[in-house]
């Protein structure tokens, strides 16, 4: 069956749904082209719903509208609230999992100067881009997941519920969500995954900076309390210094415990307790050590 033909500035009927597509490799000629496809909700049984009496829409992303293509071509087939959605953290092996949402304005109060991917700004224009996002967002809201929900529930279940969280909290309530890199089911609005979303789409990479300050602050604040492991300075990520950190002291209550690296290192520690215990006398029978923070919190 082919695809159903472009009606431009037709609006989605209530109840469709947006599937990701791969935009990576365009034929010659549509290489300027990007395409979101629409296609019939299911209903809950799991049954496709009856057949509309028309094709539905699908909108066209055109690559020299730069960053602000998605927005453009969305609000064109009539949903004016695009919001977008990130997650920072999701590499590391300590500290949360942050999750931002966000809605840009349409027009030039959404079209914020130096808007990029999170990762590819230094630390100072982060800052100054995450004041201008929430001064000029129509909405905008971070929700965290700890340590403990991670090792609970798991690394990707976490992060789709973190952005189900985040979008839901948004007000006024999107019409249309683009999220970077996983779909989000459940919403009540239809949703696209945008491959590299953060790079190519302004609401996504608004949210990245979102999310990404955000969490950065957090560990410098978690630094303070275990200033052992320079969380300040890795951010939780797996680096040599890092490592080096869990290898001598173990791991925190902010590890994530059910990672590999973080599960050697507590054994490791566990180990060196007990051979020490065992050449020790009765009155030399330690505990791991831990700084002032953690025995506050102990």
């Amino acid at each position: 069956m082919g695809r159903p033909e472009l009606m431009p500035g037709a609006r989605s009927p209530a109840g469709q749904l947006v599937s990701k597509q791969d935009l990576s490799t365009p034929s010659p000629r549509t290489r300027n082209v990007r395409f979101v496809m629409t296609q019939s909700a299911r209903t809950r049984s799991g049954q496709r719903p009856a057949a509309l009496p028309f094709r539905p829409p699908r909108v066209i992303v055109r690559r020299e509208s730069g960053l602000w293509a998605y927005e453009t071509a969305l609000r064109r087939a009539g949903f004016s609230t695009i919001a977008g959605a990130d997650e920072a953290g999701r590499g590391a092996c300590a500290g949360p999992l942050v999750i931002a949402a966000c809605i840009l304005p349409p027009g030039r109060r959404g079209e914020i100067d130096g808007l990029a991917d999170s990762k590819l700004l230094t630390p100072a224009v982060r800052e100054e881009l995450y004041a201008q996002i929430v001064s000029r967002a129509t909405a905008w809201s971070i929700m965290v997941v700890s340590a403990a929900e991670i090792d609970r529930t798991g690394l990707h279940v976490a992060n789709v519920a973190g952005m189900r969280r985040a979008l839901a909290a948004l007000s006024p309530r999107p019409a249309y969500a683009l999220t970077d890199g996983f779909p989000v089911p459940g919403l009540g609005f239809p949703t696209t995954a945008v491959w590299k979303g953060d790079a190519v789409v302004a609401c996504i990479a608004a949210a990245s900076i979102l999310a990404k300050v955000t969490r950065d602050r957090m560990m410098v604040e978690m630094h303070a309390q275990f200033p052992r492991y320079d969380f300040d300075r890795h951010k939780g990520y797996v680096t040599p210094e890092h490592a080096e950190a869990l290898h001598a002291h173990g791991p925190c209550v902010e590890h994530r415990a059910s990672y590999v690296n973080v599960r050697r290192a507590a054994a490791l520690q566990q180990l060196g307790v007990m051979l020490d215990n065992d050449t020790a006398g009765p009155s030399l029978i330690r505990e791991p050590s831990l700084t002032r923070s953690e025995q506050e919190i102990a």
